[in-house]
């Protein structure tokens, strides 16, 4: 039976592929404060404004390709049982091929009723306008988990973590919970990587191999490590 791999992915390995990502830049995302633009009181304080905002985010996942670091993730597949669980909205592990991957934080191709959570419909091309409305009659918004909201799919990502054989980081500050707390959740006794510019403080112990460079570059050497020494 194959080794379950869980990889955490954040935003560095989609910034590599020219996403640009609010916390690089003092809390601005493309100019916007994130309470301006991914919070349910911006939602209900300017409709028209988080509409936008979402559909320029869209229109720009939809033109980038996956990095070396998604296809190396990808890539594993071949070898072991992967599950990927990404606080990133776009599609960029699926591009890539990964075949199982959770998004914890919504999906930018996504649009969901604003009076029933459960109608959510993909998105055909970038742009979700006002007066969009879903089969029961409310405005669709985007498909995001926004700042205040609970993270519906956090249970299922424990439920993976609990049963990794290893654990993967990548391209993730591990400040942001509730996904940090996924650490947590990781057997102590597994081979645990991160791959990140910037090691987060949390990554010590022996059970830590860890890769100071972005996922582009960190990621396809994991992947060669785990062949030649999991298998």
């Amino acid at each position: 039976m194959k080794k379950k791999i869980v990889v955490l992915t954040g935003a560095g390995i989609s910034a590599e592929s020219g996403l640009k990502t609010f916390r690089d830049s003092d809390g601005l995302w493309e100019g916007h404060d994130v309470t301006e633009v991914a919070t349910p009181q911006a939602w209900a304080r300017d409709q028209a404004l988080v509409l936008e905002f979402y559909n320029q985010r869209r229109k720009q996942a939809l033109e980038v390709k996956p990095n070396p670091g998604h296809l190396a993730l990808a890539e594993l597949e071949e070898y072991f049982d992967v599950s990927i669980i990404t606080q990133n909205i776009d599609a960029l592990h699926e591009k890539a091929g990964s075949t199982n991957v959770l998004h914890l934080h919504g999906e930018i191709s996504k649009v969901r009723s604003t009076i029933d959570p459960g109608l959510i419909y993909e998105l055909d091309g970038w742009e979700l306008k006002e007066g969009d409305k879903c089969e029961k009659g409310s405005q669709l918004r985007p498909h995001i988990v926004w700042f205040g909201e609970p993270v519906p799919m956090m249970e299922m990502a424990m439920h993976e973590t609990v049963n990794a054989d290893i654990f993967i980081v990548a391209g993730t500050s591990l400040v942001v919970y509730p996904a940090a707390g996924l650490l947590d959740f990781a057997k102590p006794e597994i081979p645990k990587f991160v791959v990140d510019p910037k090691i987060p403080d949390i990554a010590t112990g022996n059970q830590f191999h860890l890769f100071e460079e972005p996922a582009s570059t960190g990621l396809p050497k994991v992947k060669k490590l785990l062949i030649d020494d999991y298998l």
